[in-house]
């Protein structure tokens, strides 16, 4: 019983598949939020900086 035991914890330890799709998971995860944050932070940006040109264009 403790040597099959010792094996399964062994195997599971050595099967690193899961392991990494998690990983990639949470980098794709952390990719979209920078990006949605930098779209979000130069749209507002931009916006202020043409809502001003068309102002003084008036």
């Amino acid at each position: 019983m403790l040597t099959s035991l010792r094996s399964a914890i062994a195997r599971l330890a050595r099967d690193e598949d899961g392991a990494t799709l998690v990983e990639y998971a949470l980098l794709v995860a952390l990719i979209a939020v920078v990006c949605i944050a930098a779209v979000t932070l130069i749209g507002t940006r931009v916006s202020g900086k043409l809502n001003s040109a068309a102002s003084s264009l008036q």
